[in-house]
């Protein structure tokens, strides 16, 4: 701050304030730009995460539609005949194989 001594001109006085109150306004100007600066760029970054989100929720639901006609194919064939229930057994079989097949592949790819 402005040191104000007693013998000083009240002109010189003033000078001093007006001086000081500029560099406070500059100091203001610049912390305010900065602020709108950051909100500008939060706003961006959130923008952009609500249009991530909005795709993923699209992902979800077309996953969830395919996931709910799987299931209800499955069950039809559940409820049909014996012989399905062979071909059942064979196909779950079959896909835990699969499955523990591609475990370890994929467990000995990662090392």
């Amino acid at each position: 701050m402005a040191e104000w001594g007693r013998g000083q001109s009240p002109d010189a006085t003033e000078d001093m304030l007006d001086v000081e109150n500029k560099r406070m306004a500059d100091s203001l100007a610049s912390k305010v730009t900065r602020l709108k600066s950051l909100a500008l760029d939060i706003d961006k970054d959130a923008d952009e995460q609500n249009r991530y989100l909005d795709g993923m929720d699209s992902d979800f639901m077309s996953v969830t539609g395919l996931l709910t006609g799987s299931v209800k194919r499955f069950s039809t064939m559940t409820r049909s005949g014996r012989d399905n229930r062979k071909l059942l057994c064979s196909v779950s079989a079959g896909l835990i194989v699969v499955f523990f097949i591609l475990y370890y592949l994929v467990s000995k790819a990662g090392t």
